[in-house]
């Protein structure tokens, strides 16, 4: 199974405001998302992820934007109703277990979204790809993408590219811990 991250960013790194909000991330970048590469990078997925905040910011859009892929929420506590023709369910556990669980359905490539649940999965080691969007405003304070981690975590540069508007988005592959042995 595969995991990869999609999200876009103040430069100071962060993925809301205090309060929830992100209106600030289309200020400097293509909301389009053919343009940005999120329709191209959300063709490849088969389930989406996200913690229970994640999903109480999305569900009142005014459309549903995962279309009938499958969402599942984090959360121990139920869940408000979806919109209709969302195909939403609630899940709960530890990353490897709820990894297992998709894993178990048939899914192979997860968009795993929501600051917390980001955080979360990386600690974990749990993610392969980190397709990142920094938009050039400064917003000071707010929701971060990383929190504290228990040891480095290594990543692999695979692409930059200048988005309209001054964004730019780094896409990383995480690198995997290697047997060190040493003879």
């Amino acid at each position: 199974m595969r995991t990869s991250v999609f999200v876009g960013t103040s430069l100071d790194g962060f993925i809301a405001r205090p309060d929830g909000t992100f209106d600030f991330l289309t200020g400097g970048s293509d909301a389009d998302g053919a343009s940005n590469g999120f329709d191209a990078f959300f063709a490849t997925v088969d389930v989406v992820l996200m913690g229970r905040n994640t999903y109480e910011v999305v569900l009142p859009f005014p459309a549903w934007p995962y279309g009938r892929t499958p969402v599942f929420v984090l959360s121990n506590r139920p869940l408000p109703p979806p919109p209709r023709d969302a195909v939403v369910e609630q899940i709960a556990g530890n990353p490897d277990e709820v990894l297992a669980r998709l894993s178990d359905r048939g899914f192979e490539h997860v968009y795993v979204d929501g600051g917390a649940t980001i955080q979360q999965f990386l600690r974990a080691g749990l993610i392969h790809r980190l397709v990142i969007t920094r938009v050039p405003v400064l917003v000071g304070s707010g929701i971060a993408l990383f929190g504290s981690v228990d040891s480095d975590i290594r990543l692999k540069h695979v692409a930059t590219r200048e988005l309209r508007g001054g964004a730019v988005q780094s896409e990383y592959e995480v690198e995997r811990p290697t047997d060190t042995k040493t003879e």
